[in-house]
């Protein structure tokens, strides 16, 4: 019988801080042990060019056991055709990884931590599903504490040991 991964998705717009983010988590994982998978959606159309396979690279460099950037149907690993999140996440097994780390992918449906740069993009909140978590660079409303656990950014230790007990409880 396959065993499921645990799989936790960080969302955000360009530049808001999901490579950085992903980094850390992979580094807090790899310390406690965990094998660690990355994914990362080249979401801009065409195939992921060079800055995007260095994003890769970083969180090969921060432990991740095996990582892959997908776009417009090319998968890093040098298979050619269009590979599905749960395609690419059933091939990850295979590496025995224990914890997958999911750059991107906004519309699919695993547990998700929203980064929300500015107050425009609090929008994301209403377009995607499944967020366990905001960690934002300004002040949250009241109804998001009341919704999502919320994390401001300074709040790195903080935001890092609960998505590592939750990723070791998922295991």
């Amino acid at each position: 019988m396959e065993r499921a991964v645990p799989v936790l998705q960080i969302v955000g717009y360009q530049n808001s801080g999901k490579t950085t983010l992903a980094e850390k988590l992979i580094r807090a994982l790899t310390n406690e042990g965990m094998r660690v998978g990355t994914i990362k959606h080249h979401g801009h159309g065409g195939y992921p060019e060079l800055p995007l396979q260095k994003d890769s690279e970083r969180h090969r460099q921060a432990g991740a056991i095996v990582s892959a950037v997908e776009g417009d149907g090319l998968l890093s690993l040098s298979a050619k055709r269009h590979w599905s999140l749960e395609e690419i996440i059933r091939l990850y097994t295979c590496f025995e990884a224990e914890v997958i780390i999911v750059e991107g992918y906004k519309k699919e449906p695993y547990p998700k931590v929203v980064l929300l740069r500015s107050e425009e993009d609090a929008s994301l909140l209403e377009s995607v599903e499944n967020v366990i978590a905001v960690i934002t660079w300004n002040e949250a409303p009241k109804t998001w504490h009341e919704n999502y656990k919320v994390f401001h950014i300074t709040e790195e230790a903080e935001y890092i040991n609960w998505f590592v007990q939750r990723m070791r409880d998922a295991k």
